[in-house]
């Protein structure tokens, strides 16, 4: 895997070839529309794609592992650079929903941005602020750093709230463009990947790290196998092949879930009440050592505590050294804990977790509720703690199951699928975080002949996936279209029927394409 963000001059580095066509009319589109907008040709495109989650759901920011691929949607950010000015003017291809806008660049302050006004910008702002903080750092030492102005025009195909995260590839797209506008050549990888997950989070979002991995560091034709302890580290992992051929079906429910404007009682929520987990669980368990500061969104983490608890009480001298079937037994071993220690399924109150932590009702506000709101009476930390472990599990077991297949290829589809379909059952029943209209796309593709069905991205809403063999996918493109589209959405329209349904072909990552003429191709 290259370390560096690769640079094109055709879509045939990007996209899979049956893709070729539709791209290159959007591309050109785009560029002549840019073009128009300011009048003067872009000089380079920089993109990102959205990411489908295979296995491994709201587990990231408690740093376990996770399975995402990229897709063909993506972020583009068509760019032309003002050496003269400070100046970025930015506008979309879809005026209408999305209004231009102009503002100078701070020479030495951060870019504000107000988190409280759900505005589309602020997530090119929040690349653009940590892509000028880092150029700070690198360049302090030498001639220090001036941000270049910009002429921008932005084209997405990724769903807003559609749950194959819109808002990461915007963010990688953002900074992946203000480093290149700024003169870096040669952009590490993993460099991105941590400046757009702390960027995310300017705008409102606890994000992990799941996303940003995927669309930065994705290559085509392969998942990844992104792990985030002890460091951000991410392998290609290939899906074998099997007669029926496997597929993997994404369909949208359209319900949006916006995971800025839903935060403080859905994804910031679970946030704090996974870390609470992990505290409440480190003194319920009687470990004497604080739990590590680690990457976490609030700097402590259920794989703090889990690490943790096997160094200090069995031990270990670092778990990071395990082994995967013993690292399983450790997980398994900690739901056990997990049912024993914390026992009230209502939830626990600000006023109990502060007594079994001892600090004040203040200071715990302070310290895991303030960052970004969050709005809940009982925080269930029982269900969270034990979603998150037994997620760690089925991330293990599929891995185990891609690596070392059983012989018969039904076997292995039937597996794969029942993991998937447990992992919907505890987002649905354990984690909350799917919805009625999720549920129901899953039942109807089990019914009509899927292996195993899931929601995909934050949930509440966006997108489902479902592994599915080739000659089932009509069955279930069917039943989808007569009892939940057309029944849902009388008025649904043939194009918004074929976007709602796509097979998902593991895409690239994140470029620069370098636009030297009016091909594109």
């Amino acid at each position: 895997m290259s370390d560096t963000v690769p640079t094109s001059t055709s879509l045939k580095d990007i996209y899979p070839e049956d893709a070729i066509p539709i791209q290159q009319r959007r591309w050109e589109h785009l560029l002549a529309s840019f073009e128009q907008e300011y009048e003067h040709k872009a000089e380079f495109v920089s993109r990102s794609p959205g990411r489908v989650n295979i296995i491994g759901e709201h587990i990231d920011y408690s740093l376990y592992e996770a399975l995402p691929m990229a897709v063909t949607a993506d972020l583009l950010l068509a760019i032309s650079v003002d050496e003269s000015s400070s100046k970025v003017s930015i506008a979309n291809t879809h005026t209408s929903k999305f209004p231009t806008r102009t503002f100078d660049v701070p020479s030495t302050d951060d870019v504000e941005i107000d988190t409280s006004n759900h505005e589309w910008v602020n997530y090119f702002k929040s690349g653009l602020r940590g892509a000028i903080q880092l150029l700070r750092k690198k360049r302090q030492a030498t001639d220090g750093f001036s941000p270049v102005g910009m002429k921008i025009l932005v084209d997405g195909t990724v769903p807003s709230g559609g749950g194959l995260s819109s808002s990461a590839a915007f963010v990688c797209a953002s900074a992946l463009a203000v480093l290149r506008a700024n003169g870096e050549e040669k952009i590490d990888k993993k460099e991105l990947v941590e400046l757009a997950i702390v960027s995310e989070r300017a705008v409102g979002v606890h994000s992990g790290g799941l996303d940003q991995s995927a669309s930065v560091l994705a290559l085509r034709g392969s998942a990844l196998y992104v792990s985030f302890k002890p460091k951000l580290h991410a392998r290609a992992v290939e899906f074998p092949s099997t007669t029926p051929e496997m597929t993997f079906l994404i369909a949208q429910s359209f319900v949006a879930a916006d995971k800025q404007a839903t935060a403080p009682a859905c994804y910031n929520l679970r946030v704090a009440e996974c870390s609470l987990a992990a505290e409440v669980l480190a003194k319920k368990l009687g470990l004497t050592r604080a739990l590590p500061k680690d990457a976490a969104p609030l700097e402590v983490s259920l794989r703090g505590l889990h690490d943790t608890y096997f160094e200090e009480i069995e031990g270990l001298a670092n778990n990071d050294d395990t082994s995967a079937s013993e690292f399983k037994k450790q997980l398994e071993k900690l739901v056990n804990l997990t049912k024993d220690a914390l026992t009230q399924e209502n939830g626990y109150t600000r006023q109990e977790m502060s007594s079994i932590l001892g600090i004040s009702e203040d200071q715990l506000t302070k310290r895991y509720l303030s960052k970004f709101p969050v709005r809940a009476d009982r925080f269930l930390l029982r269900q969270r703690a034990l979603h998150v472990y037994t997620e760690a599990i089925r991330v293990l077991d599929l891995m185990n199951l891609l690596t070392s297949p059983p012989s018969h290829d039904e076997s292995l589809l039937q597996a794969l699928g029942g993991i998937l379909n447990e992992t919907q059952n505890s987002c649905r029943d354990v984690y909350d975080c799917s919805c009625p209209e999720l549920d129901e796309l899953c039942l109807l593709a089990r019914k009509a002949g899927a292996y195993g069905s899931r929601l995909t991205g934050a949930g509440w809403g966006g997108c489902s996936v479902h592994l599915v063999a080739q000659d089932k996918v009509d069955a279930v493109r069917q039943s989808w279209e007569k009892n939940y589209y057309r029944k849902r959405f009388p008025e649904i329209t043939d194009e918004k029927l074929a976007e709602a349904v796509v097979i998902s072909k593991p895409g690239s990552g994140s470029s620069i394409f370098k636009v030297t003429g009016i091909n594109v191709v």
